[in-house]
């Protein structure tokens, strides 16, 4: 099992920045801003062949216990410690020791844990002769920024922390494969279950997505409040739901574009989740039921569509709103009126807060998963090609009919499929749409985007 470390200290030191040079990654949002983390992220990582689990933390001030953000940001810091075996404790090496630091070394010191202490932003000529008072030894010099001294926490943790399997060398080289991407890709297809599911959580600020987080993993991972914007870093967690191993994500508030600009710290919310999204195999698309399907709804379920992630939507809110008779079925009429792109899609009416209406929620979103990872085969495509044009011929241009000759499906996640005839380019959009949600209703594609492909004249290898 990888060594369990929490890195804590005060607002600014540097925390996340020195997260993410153990990560290898950007994981987590560094800004000057005081206070940017709130929640506690977790990440597993190799650092100079070691093991470790390691966790990023609020500023610790105060002793936590009330219902402010800074009590509630404490708590998450207070549990992280709890979870690690080894605390890595950051000062400011510009700033010298502080009250602040020393009140955090006694209640670190009352923890009985393993404590390294780790000067951070020692790029410069410093001395650090002060914080050898704190009695966790001399502490080691670091800058996250100019990536100084992680040597040296490597060497200090080698002998606590697992070393990561490395295969031995044989000395031989392996015979490269043929047709590498497509059998790699046949891989995902076949045991795509055998992988964790990426599963989102986004949606307007103060829509609920952290409440629902925390309510999927039964666990306070996500600080939650009356505020809105309250997540800043998309939140990661291994969650398993029956036999299926899920990371859930949990990420900042997407509000309109014209209300981020210029603020850079917002701004980089976005990003980690517009990250997330991409990186995402399906995405729970959260709506207040309160106020459903507001323009900002629809731009961000687009950008999922665009983005080629399967989709499930969860109404939320669904406790406290009032005329609930015959609502969802409007809602779905919505739905499919407004995103075409998606039209099918799952809709669940979920209470975070209760826990009502939860329990529909995975399965939706396993069904979704399927049909994003689902494989059409080419004869079964071609029936209902034929069918669909029997019934519906394509328009004619400049006199002339066009032809689809057959169809194949060339890749999932998203399930893609390429039309095979003469003057396809012209092929108007209304009759890809009659396509598209033909092989929707006829293969069970709901919950997915779905992409046409227009290839030049080609014999049909089906014709005799």
């Amino acid at each position: 099992m990888p060594l369990t470390i929490a890195i804590v200290g005060r607002p600014n030191v540097g925390k996340s920045s020195i997260f993410n040079r153990l990560l290898g990654r950007r994981l987590a949002i560094v800004h000057d801003t005081p206070g940017v983390t709130r929640d506690r992220s977790i990440a597993e990582a190799v650092f100079h062949g070691l093991e470790l689990r390691v966790i990023d933390t609020a500023g610790f001030e105060g002793k936590g216990g009330d219902t402010s953000l800074t009590g509630r940001m404490v708590e998450q810091t207070l549990t992280a410690i709890a979870d690690a075996e080894v605390l890595l404790f950051i000062t400011d090496a510009r700033e010298g020791l502080t009250d602040a630091d020393k009140e955090i070394a006694r209640a670190l010191r009352k923890t009985g844990k393993k404590i390294i202490l780790a000067a951070n932003k020692c790029e410069g000529r410093t001395d650090l002769g002060e914080m050898h008072g704190l009695g966790f030894g001399a502490p080691i010099e670091l800058s996250a920024e100019h990536a100084l001294g992680f040597i040296d926490l490597a060497e200090v943790l080698a002998p606590i922390a697992p070393h990561a399997y490395v295969p031995a060398d044989t000395g031989e080289e392996e015979e490269p494969e043929e047709n590498t991407e497509e059998k790699e890709e046949e891989e995902r297809e076949e045991d795509y279950t055998d992988r964790p599911l990426r599963l989102a959580l986004v949606g307007r600020p103060n829509v609920g997505k952290s409440s629902l987080f925390n309510r999927l993993l039964g666990d306070e991972r996500s600080i939650v409040g009356p505020e809105a914007g309250l997540t800043r870093d998309s939140i990661v967690a291994p969650w398993k739901a029956g036999e299926r191993d899920i990371l859930l994500h949990d990420t900042a508030g997407l509000r309109k574009k014209a209300r981020v600009a210029g603020e850079v710290l917002e701004g980089m919310s976005v990003s980690s989740t517009l990250e997330a999204i991409r990186f995402a195999d399906c995405v729970i698309v959260m709506i207040d039921a309160t106020q459903p399907f507001e323009k900002q709804d629809l731009t961000i379920a687009d950008l999922i569509a665009r983005e080629g992630r399967a989709v499930v939507f969860a109404v939320n809110k669904w406790d406290i709103r009032e005329d609930c008779g015959g609502a969802i079925a409007e809602l779905r009429e919505k739905l499919d009126r407004l995103l075409p792109q998606v039209i099918g899609a799952a809709m669940v009416a979920v209470s975070a807060k209760t826990g009502q209406g939860v329990d529909r929620l995975v399965p939706a979103v396993i069904a979704a998963d399927k049909a994003w990872n689902s494989r059409v085969p080419t004869a079964a495509l071609n029936r209902f090609l034929e069918s669909a044009v029997s019934r519906h011929a394509p328009p004619a241009v400049s006199g002339r009919r066009m032809k689809i000759r057959y169809m194949t499906q060339i890749k999932s996640r998203p399930p893609t499929f390429a039309l095979f005839g003469s003057q396809l380019d012209a092929l108007p959009e209304a009759y890809q749409r009659y396509l598209v949600n033909g092989l929707r209703e006829a293969f069970g594609l709901k919950g997915t985007p779905i992409r046409l492909v227009m290839r030049g004249n080609s014999r049909n290898p089906y014709d005799p």
